[in-house]
């Protein structure tokens, strides 16, 4: 176990070597601050390496993860990313980003018990019994949990515009993209599932907010 942290400690080296070797001045450079043009919201599986899927370098992408992707209403650490991203780093485009095969939402999906992380799979549940009836027309258990990964994505893009930061930031005339992805762990590919949100025009009325006074 020792040696295998240490690994991480001696790669760490060798990347360090391999980018001053290529630029002498890279890390001069990081160190002025960061202006990322992108917010990723994606799950805290390790197999769905934001940076590298999408061939992004350090100070492209501002990275927030969690269990499943989600964008739960009272989560402060979410809540605080977008915030500062929103805010501060002013970045143009926010993407959502789950992944089929996520044992997250698999978990959501069963009776099963799994302790404190119950709480948090509850949020996931929820986007089952929204679209219960279309995904219980699916007989292959497979493909079912797939549709559900892509749904729970699409419901987080939702829940994501109904939020006051990007609202104001709306209202303000922030220029200010809202994308739901699907990363697919078998091919490496990612799948756009084209829902995208520019405004909170299509927002049920109860969930538009007026200005703060």
């Amino acid at each position: 176990m020792e040696i295998s942290y240490k690994k991480l400690l001696e790669n760490n080296k060798t990347w360090v070597n391999d980018m001053t070797r290529d630029d002498p001045d890279y890390f001069k450079k990081m160190s002025k601050g960061q202006s990322p043009e992108y917010l990723w919201i994606g799950c805290s599986d390790s197999r769905v390496p934001a940076n590298e899927v999408t061939g992004t370098k350090p100070g492209e992408l501002f990275v927030h993860r969690n269990i499943a992707n989600m964008v739960v209403h009272n989560d402060l650490n979410l809540l605080s990313v977008l915030a500062y991203a929103v805010e501060v780093l002013k970045v143009k485009h926010i993407i959502v980003c789950g992944h089929y095969g996520c044992g997250g939402v698999e978990a959501a999906m069963s009776n099963r018990q799994y302790g404190l992380i119950d709480h948090w799979l509850r949020n996931i549940k929820e986007v089952y019994r929204i679209h219960q009836d279309e995904l219980e027309e699916i007989d292959d258990y497979t493909q079912r949990l797939r549709r559900f990964v892509e749904l729970n994505v699409v419901e987080q893009v939702r829940d994501l515009s109904k939020t006051p930061t990007i609202q104001n930031a709306w209202r303000k005339g922030q220029q200010l993209y809202i994308h739901g992805w699907v990363y697919d762990i078998h091919n490496g590919f990612i799948n756009d599932l084209e829902v995208s949100y520019t405004n909170a025009n299509d927002l049920p009325e109860v969930f538009k907010l007026e200005a703060s006074h």
